[in-house]
């Protein structure tokens, strides 16, 4: 005999704290973003900009915070708050005319999912992590061969800028 389906009670936990619309507005999510897969497709700064550019938004999903104030709220350093911006606008959840957020009603279908990196070349170019490093190295090298330059010329060794 097959077991009888389980009832949920919809009934509030707590009945006097039931959540209302107030005089400073509501944001809202729609449960779409959960369930079509859009939560899923985000990585976790790209999550907690749009959970932050929600709450700021006003009726037309207009928010008008500037990346200082941003990066404060969500405790990121500017890389970060790019990286998770642009990955929003990528996944067409936002749209940023570089003054002005709006959140926009959900696409059609939610993005899809990036494949892996695989090659040396990929992740030079795709991944943030590498990319910062390839960049940290060369401005190194950069600073180490300028500071070669000049002691060179400091002590007339071979500098070969030199007029003779």
């Amino acid at each position: 005999m097959a077991t009888p389906p389980r009832r949920i009670h919809r009934a509030p936990l707590v009945a006097d704290r039931v959540r209302s619309i107030g005089k400073q507005g509501f944001a809202f999510v729609p449960n779409r973003f959960l369930l079509d897969g859009f939560f899923a497709a985000l990585e976790a700064d790209e999550l907690r900009l749009y959970l932050l550019l929600l709450l700021a938004a006003d009726r037309k999903g207009m928010s008008f915070y500037g990346h200082e104030t941003l990066c404060g709220l969500l405790q990121v350093p500017l890389d970060r708050y790019v990286r998770a911006r642009n990955g929003l606008v990528d996944k067409d959840l936002i749209a940023f005319d570089g003054v002005r957020f709006q959140v926009l009603e959900l696409p059609a279908e939610p993005p899809a999912a990036l494949p892996p990196l695989r090659t040396a070349e990929q992740l030079e170019l795709d991944d943030p992590a590498t990319v910062r490093l390839v960049a940290e190295q060369s401005l190194r090298d950069a600073a180490h061969q300028h500071s070669r330059s000049r002691v060179c010329a400091e002590v007339g060794g071979g500098d070969e800028h030199e007029e003779r």
